[in-house]
C-alpha cells in the first residue's frame, strides 16, 4: 500500500457537487477510492472526472429509490470489493413556508429522501460489508435540526430525525461501526443559494467566524469522523456553523 492509497472505500450520497462533493474531494485526497451518487449523470461524470477516474465512480438515480440503492451497493462491492465508509449526504428542501400550511405529500417527500433513503443505504452497507468487518458511516444533519427554523420546519424536522436516527444505528451497530452525524450551518452551495445569494455579508453576519461555510469545511470534518483519530466517538452530532450559537440566547 503506497500513501497515496489508504485501501478503504467510502460511499458518498449526493456526491456530485456541493456538500457531498467537497466530502468526496477529502476522502479522495486522503487516499480513499469512493463512490457518489447523485440524480444527474452529466453532473456524476464531471465529478468523478475532477476526482480522478481511477479513484472515484458514479452510480446515477434517486437516493429514496430502493433498487438504485441496491444498485449502488452491488456496484461499489463489485468494483472495490468492500465499504469502509457510507456518507449519507443526499437530501432536498422543495417547500419553504410554515410547517402548519405544508402540504402532505411533499412532507412524505422530504422524509423519503432525507431520511428513509440514509436508513436503506446504512442498511445495505451494513448487511454488504460492515456488519463483520466493521467501518463508519456519517450523516449529514443540520442546524435546522437543532432548534425551530422558520421558513424549512419540515426540513428541520426531518433532519432531527437524522440526529435521532444516528444515535439509534451508533446503539445498534457497535462495536464494529460508529455512526455520527455533522449538523451544519450555511454552507454556500447550490442548494442553499436561496438562503444567501445577493445578500451574503447580512447572511454572514451573525456568524463569529465571519463567513458561511464552504463545502471543505463540512469535507474535513466528515475525514475526521471517518478516520482512526475519531476511533472513539460513536452517536455524536457535530456542529460546523461557525459560531453561529454561540449568540444563541443573548438578548
Amino acid at each position: 500500500m503506497t500513501a497515496q492509497d489508504s485501501g478503504r472505500v467510502a460511499l458518498v450520497t449526493g456526491g456530485s457537487r456541493g456538500i457531498g462533493y467537497g466530502i468526496a474531494q477529502a476522502l479522495v485526497a486522503r487516499g480513499d477510492r469512493v463512490c457518489i451518487t447523485g440524480r444527474n449523470e452529466d453532473a456524476l461524470k464531471e465529478a468523478v472526472a475532477s476526482l480522478g477516474a481511477d479513484r472515484a465512480m458514479g452510480v446515477p438515480g434517486k437516493a429514496h429509490d430502493q433498487a438504485h440503492q441496491a444498485e449502488v451497493v452491488d456496484r461499489v462491492m463489485g468494483a472495490y470489493g468492500r465499504i469502509d465508509h457510507l456518507v449519507n449526504n443526499a437530501g432536498t428542501n422543495p417547500v419553504f413556508g410554515p410547517i402548519a400550511e405544508v402540504d402532505l405529500d411533499v412532507a412524505r417527500k422530504v422524509f423519503e429522501t432525507n431520511v428513509v433513503s440514509a436508513l436503506g443505504f446504512a442498511q445495505r452497507t451494513w448487511a454488504a460489508w460492515q456488519k463483520e468487518h466493521g467501518g463508519s458511516i456519517v450523516n449529514i444533519a443540520s442546524i435546522a435540526g437543532l432548534s425551530a427554523s422558520p421558513f424549512v420546519g419540515v426540513y428541520g424536522v426531518s433532519k432531527a430525525a437524522m440526529i435521532n436516527l444516528t444515535q439509534q444505528l451508533a446503539h445498534e451497530m457497535a462495536p464494529g461501526v460508529r455512526v455520527n452525524a455533522i449538523a451544519p450551518a450555511v454552507v454556500k452551495t447550490k442548494f442553499a443559494a436561496a438562503l444567501y445569494e445577493g445578500r451574503e455579508e447580512e447572511a454572514a453576519a451573525g456568524y463569529r467566524l465571519g463567513r458561511l461555510g464552504e463545502p471543505e469545511d463540512i469535507g474535513g470534518a466528515a475525514a475526521f469522523l471517518t478516520s482512526g483519530d475519531a476511533g472513539w466517538i460513536t452517536g455524536q452530532t457535530l456542529v460546523v456553523d461557525g459560531g453561529l450559537f454561540l449568540d444563541a440566547g443573548v438578548a
